[in-house]
C-alpha cells in the first residue's frame, strides 16, 4: 500500500500558501490547509478535491502558542511543514505602533518558531521530514519603510540555518525561500507591478511560480538541499 504523505501549509487559504497547497496536492500529498477563515479554507479544500487530491482544513490562531500546539497535535505526523502564514507592514519607522510591531513578530517569527518546535522533533525521531519557511527579499536587502517587516524575514533565514544545524543530521531538511514581488492579493496590484519592474526580469511573479519552488523543495529532486536561503525574486537581490 502506498504511504500517504502529509503536508501542512500555514496561511493556505490565499496567495502563496494557496498556490503551494494546490501544487503539493497535485504532487500526491494530503494537504492540511491551515487558516482562520473556514469559508476560504473550505474553498481551497474543494478546489484540491475537485482536481482529485486530498485535503483537510485546520483552523488556528497562530498568535496563540496554545493554539499552535493544538494545531500540531491535530495535524499528527507531518512529512512537510510550510511556514507561510504572516503579514507585512510598510511605512516610516516612527509610525509603527508597538502593538503592530509585536503582531508582526508574532505572526511572522514566533508562529513559525513554535510550530517548528512542535513538529520538527517528531520528524527527527522518524528520520525524515521537510520544513520550508517563507522569507522575503525584504529580509535580504534594505527597503525604506520596511525595517520591522524585513527584520522578521531576516529572522526566518537565521532560524533556517540554525534548524538545519539542529535537525538535518537526523534527516530533516530545512530551507527558506525569499520571494520577490508576487501577485498574492495582499497588496494593490499596481504597487506590485511597479515593484516587479525593478527586478532583472522586469516583472512581478504569479503566486503559482512561488508555489512551484515550494513544491520542488518538498520533492526528492531537492534531496541534497538544506540550510539554504533561496531567492525567488526575478534577480532583484542579485545585483
Amino acid at each position: 500500500m502506498t504511504e500517504i504523505r502529509v503536508a501542512l501549509v500555514t496561511g493556505a487559504t490565499s496567495g502563496i500558501g494557496r498556490a503551494a497547497a494546490l501544487k503539493l496536492a497535485g504532487d500526491g500529498f494530503k494537504v492540511l490547509v491551515h487558516g482562520r477563515d473556514a469559508g476560504r479554507g473550505a474553498a481551497v479544500v474543494k478546489e484540491i478535491e475537485s482536481a482529485g487530491g486530498s485535503a483537510e482544513f485546520l483552523a488556528a490562531d497562530l498568535a496563540d502558542v496554545a493554539a499552535i500546539k493544538r494545531l500540531a497535535a491535530a495535524a499528527g505526523e507531518i512529512d512537510v511543514l510550510v511556514n507561510n502564514a504572516g503579514f507585512s507592514w510598510f511605512g516610516p519607522t516612527a509610525d509603527l505602533e508597538p502593538d503592530t510591531f509585536d503582531a508582526l513578530f508574532d505572526a511572522n517569527v514566533r508562529s513559525a518558531y513554535f510550530l517548528t518546535a512542535a513538529i520538527a522533533p517528531q520528524m527527527a525521531d522518524r528520520g525524515r521530514g521537510i520544513i520550508i519557511n517563507l522569507g522575503s527579499m525584504a529580509g535580504q536587502i534594505g527597503l525604506a519603510g520596511g525595517a520591522a517587516y524585513s527584520a522578521t524575514k531576516a529572522a526566518l533565514a537565521a532560524l533556517t540555518r540554525s534548524w538545519a544545524a539542529e535537525y538535518s543530521p537526523a534527516g530533516v531538511r530545512v530551507n527558506t525561500i525569499t520571494p520577490g514581488p508576487a501577485y498574492t492579493g495582499g497588496s494593490p496590484r499596481e504597487r506590485l507591478t511597479a515593484l516587479g519592474k525593478t527586478t532583472l526580469l522586469s516583472r512581478t511573479a504569479e503566486a503559482e511560480e512561488i508555489g512551484d519552488v515550494i513544491a520542488f523543495l518538498a520533492s526528492p529532486a531537492a534531496s541534497y538541499i538544506t540550510g539554504a536561503v533561496i531567492p525567488v525574486d526575478g534577480g532583484r537581490t542579485a545585483v
